[in-house]
């Protein structure tokens, strides 16, 4: 007969992640607030009694905290490299997001080669089988003696695997197939997500191991996906880009080690990510010559100024309502551009069909953008041409304004060292310019300023 005396039932809670109500089964309507399917399983928190004096946290004054130089493992990959701030940090937890298909298992594979020179490597797979792991590497050139692979979802598996390896860095592909046994709820859900996470990051700190977390965003994207751990985790890595093109472009929107929005690009081809050295000339291949429409801005990508070129067609619609398209740039942004050009200048677009699109699939959100896009909608609404050898940059203002930007010497640096030899910008930037030939940066005030220049360019 076998007693089970010693096993002790871990308790959960259903708690509203509106109101917070608590309930000890699940239930379809919250009764505090009534928001319908906000009831999310947690394991009860045990109540401590105090640790024994000496094992406590005590606090420490600030300045006798002594801060020393993170420990980095490269990657061997620069790009990764300045995106993570210099390096893998030992006791990290990264997160690495993007849409099935897109990259991340591939990128975290192609590391292992460097990394294991240096460090032991443990890889836990949810969803390939080693077979399958060790054909994908062979075709990148893994080949590395370091790197042990798991196929394994249990957390408590993976977390016993850690200790007895005893692996530097280890990689968890996907963070939705891991799923801790107490809990009842299926693998992916926000509470097998968030209570796996505590655990790995628990390890990462009391082992100083890196661990890379494999995270799939999905359309409905913030209940099962990465984001509900962006606040818990050191870096979030987020991967762009459409399957049908060759260009991936990897983000950090978080980093607790290094700068924030920094970008880098890779292409994708048959051996793997290959890291692009300068964007800048992958964007702008291929451009057309003497076509309205076209224009060329330089965007601050992080640390790094990347220029990229901006297409407008403006055409008259067929339909009582004009259409409007972004792709690149946020939609809300360009209503409120074309509302400035047809208010300030006097552009009657009221009745014409508009589609922006930024080359190369890369999306651009800073307001420097701003005055190369009205130039490329002016451009293709009076069919005018831009110089090919012009580069645009400025942010535009309701009263249609061209308002300063910042690192604008970093910008024109980076213009004139790819050919560019003119650059219309915002008056207001060009008093601090330093070693930097001003005769050819022209400065302007307002956007009928900026029309005029290209009128008798």
């Amino acid at each position: 007969m076998i007693k089970g005396g010693n096993m002790a039932k871990i308790k959960t809670l259903f708690i509203c992640q509106e109101c917070g109500y608590e309930s000890a089964k699940w239930l379809g309507k919250c009764p505090a607030c009534g928001q319908w399917n906000g009831m999310v399983e947690q394991i009860q928190a045990k109540q401590s009694r105090g640790l024994p004096i000496g094992q406590a946290s005590v606090p420490v004054h600030l300045n006798e905290v002594e801060v020393t130089r993170e420990d980095r493992l490269l990657t061997g990959i620069k790009e990764l490299d300045r995106v993570l701030g210099g390096g893998i940090v030992k006791g990290s937890l990264v997160l690495v997001g993007g849409d099935p298909g897109i990259g991340k298992s591939t990128l975290l594979l192609q590391i292992c080669e460097t990394v294991g020179k240096t460090a032991k490597i443990l890889y836990a797979s949810g969803e390939e089988s080693a077979k399958q792991i060790k054909m994908r590497a062979d075709r990148l050139g893994v080949k590395t003696s370091n790197l042990l692979l798991m196929p394994e979802t249990n957390l408590d598996v993976i977390l016993q695997s850690i200790h007895d390896s005893k692996a530097d860095m280890v990689i968890i592909d996907s963070i939705q197939t891991v799923f801790k046994p107490e809990l009842t709820s299926a693998p992916g859900s926000v509470s097998q997500v968030r209570e796996t996470t505590i655990h790995l990051m628990n390890a990462a700190k009391e082992k100083n191991i890196a661990i890379f977390l494999v995270g799939h965003v999905t359309k409905e994207g913030t209940l099962a996906g990465p984001r509900v751990l962006e606040h818990m985790v050191d870096c979030v890595l987020y991967f762009e880009g459409e399957r049908h093109q060759v260009y991936r472009v990897l983000r950090a929107v978080k980093n607790r080690f290094g700068s924030t929005n920094e970008m880098g690009v890779f292409e994708m081809k048959e051996k793997g990510l290959i890291e692009v050295d300068n964007p800048s000339l992958m964007l702008l291949s291929g451009r057309p010559v003497n076509v309205s429409g076209s224009c060329v801005i330089c965007a601050l990508e992080g640390t790094r100024p990347v220029l990229a070129e901006i297409q407008a067609l403006v055409s008259s619609t067929s339909f009582g309502t004009p259409r409007r398209m972004s792709t690149g740039l946020d939609y809300n942004r360009i209503t409120l551009l074309m509302a400035v050009l047809e208010k300030r200048i006097g552009l009657h677009l009221q009745n014409q069909d508009a589609y922006i699109n930024v080359v190369g699939g890369i999306k651009i959100d800073e307001p420097a953008a701003d005055l190369g896009a009205i130039m490329a909608i002016a451009s293709s609404f009076k069919n005018f041409l831009i110089p090919s050898e012009m580069v645009v940059m400025g942010e535009v203002g309701l009263t249609g304004e061209v308002r300063a930007i910042s690192y604008l010497d970093k910008r024109i640096h980076e213009a004139f060292k790819l050919g560019f030899k003119k650059c219309i910008v915002p008056k207001k930037n060009i008093k601090n310019l330093e070693k930097i030939d001003r005769t050819n940066v022209i400065g302007v005030d307002n956007i009928r300023e900026a029309l005029e220049v290209l009128a008798g360019s």
